[in-house]
C-alpha cells in the first residue's frame, strides 16, 4: 500500500475513534443526567409525601384536641345538655374521619397507635372510663401515638432519623 493510502486509513480510523469516544462520552453524560433527574424526582416525591403525612397527623391531632376538650367539658348529669352532645358527636365524627385519612396517607406502623388513641378518646368522651381521670386514661395511648408519629415523620437525614422505608 502506498503511504497516502495508509495516511487516509489512519485518518479515517482516527475520525471513527474520535466519533466513537464522543458518542460514549455523550451517552455517559446523558445517563448521569438521567440518574440525577431520577434522584431529584424521588426526593421531590418523598418531600411531598412527608408534607401530606404531616398534614394528616396535624389534622388528627387537632381533632383529638377537640375530642379531649369535649371529654373535659362533659356535663355531670348525662343527657341534660343536648348542645354538648351535638358538639361531642361532631368532634368524634371529625376524629374518626381524620384517623381514616391518616390510614390512607401514613405508613401502616401508625395505624394501630392512631386507632388506639382515637378509641381511648371515644371512651373518655362518652365516659366509658369509670372513675379514671380523662388525662390518666389518655396518657399511654397519646404518648404511644406521638412517639410513632414522630418516628414516621422524622427526616432520615436528621440525627436519630429512620432510614427511608422504615416503619412501613
Amino acid at each position: 500500500m502506498s503511504t497516502e493510502l495508509w495516511a487516509s486509513a489512519l485518518s479515517l480510523t482516527g475520525v471513527a475513534l474520535g466519533a466513537g469516544l464522543t458518542a460514549l462520552s455523550q451517552r455517559a453524560t446523558q445517563r448521569s443526567a438521567d440518574r440525577s433527574e431520577e434522584r431529584r424526582l424521588i426526593t421531590a416525591t418523598s418531600e411531598s409525601r412527608r408534607a401530606e403525612r404531616l398534614g394528616a397527623v396535624k389534622d388528627f391531632l387537632a381533632r383529638a384536641q377537640e375530642a379531649e376538650r369535649a371529654a373535659y367539658t362533659r356535663p355531670d348529669v348525662w343527657g341534660e345538655d343536648m348542645e354538648w352532645r351535638q358538639r361531642a358527636g361532631d368532634a368524634m365524627t371529625a376524629l374518626w374521619i381524620a384517623e381514616r385519612h391518616m390510614t390512607l396517607l401514613c405508613p401502616p406502623a401508625l395505624d394501630a397507635p392512631a386507632r388506639t388513641y382515637a378509641r381511648a378518646l371515644n371512651q373518655a368522651v362518652w365516659r366509658e372510663i369509670g372513675d379514671t381521670e380523662v388525662n390518666e386514661h389518655l396518657e399511654a395511648s397519646k404518648t404511644a401515638f406521638m412517639a410513632k408519629a414522630r418516628a414516621v415523620l422524622t427526616d432520615p437525614t436528621e440525627p436519630g432519623g429512620e432510614p427511608p422505608g422504615a416503619g412501613r
